[in-house]
């Protein structure tokens, strides 16, 4: 009877590790696979375009891959309620002053839709904003989505202190989230194509 007693309570230590060995394996599995796992979550198309317009600007390539995954979702044809265009939601009027500065002649609103026109001047445009802001991330980020003039004023009248890492004073909550969400992004796709993309930029 007691040997009987043991069996049954060794069996039954055998059959609750089968579960834990079993989420062990699956964890180890995931973990070796997690950058094969994210590329799918987190696709890098028109990779090409980013490095070399990236290169061209001096602007980070994982920045733009960010602001695009946010802005788009790698969405050519993508239109926002405001009119903003294509995978780097350019407004059109802002894509011809951005043509004009780069000595585009004869520009067409519908380009935007072009993505390595929208990654050139989408490009252009971060570089613009870092010049400006000193390449502080928070400020050039919050420029492309809320506005170069709207941040200049906040900063001129004292809203949001220059250089300020407290996103959360920030005036627009769209242009807080937008920024969050870019600066997350980006970490993700320097973890995901980081190692890989050495080859094709810094």
């Amino acid at each position: 009877m007691k040997n009987r007693m043991k069996n049954r309570k060794h069996k039954n230590k055998k059959k609750s590790r089968g579960p834990i060995i079993l989420l062990i394996l699956f964890l180890i599995l995931l973990f070796l696979n997690i950058e094969q796992i994210g590329r799918k979550v987190y696709p890098f198309p028109y990779r090409e375009q980013v490095f070399y317009y990236a290169g061209v600007y001096q602007v980070n390539p994982y920045l733009v891959a960010a602001i695009i995954k946010t802005e788009s979702n790698f969405k050519r044809n993508a239109v926002s309620q405001s009119g903003a265009r294509g995978l780097m939601q350019i407004m059109p009027e802002t894509g011809q002053w951005i043509a004009k500065q780069t000595g585009e002649r004869n520009f067409n609103p519908d380009r935007l839709f072009d993505p390595e026109t929208s990654i050139k001047l989408g490009t252009w445009y971060v570089a613009d904003l870092q010049k400006e802001f000193n390449r502080d991330p928070i400020l050039v980020l919050a420029a492309y989505n809320g506005g170069r003039g709207n941040v200049r004023e906040w900063l001129d009248q004292k809203e949001w202190p220059e250089r300020q890492t407290d996103i959360e004073m920030i005036p627009f909550p769209e242009t807080r989230h937008f920024i969050k969400k870019v600066l997350l992004n980006q970490m993700v796709y320097t973890f995901l194509y980081g190692r890989q993309n050495m080859g094709l930029g810094k």
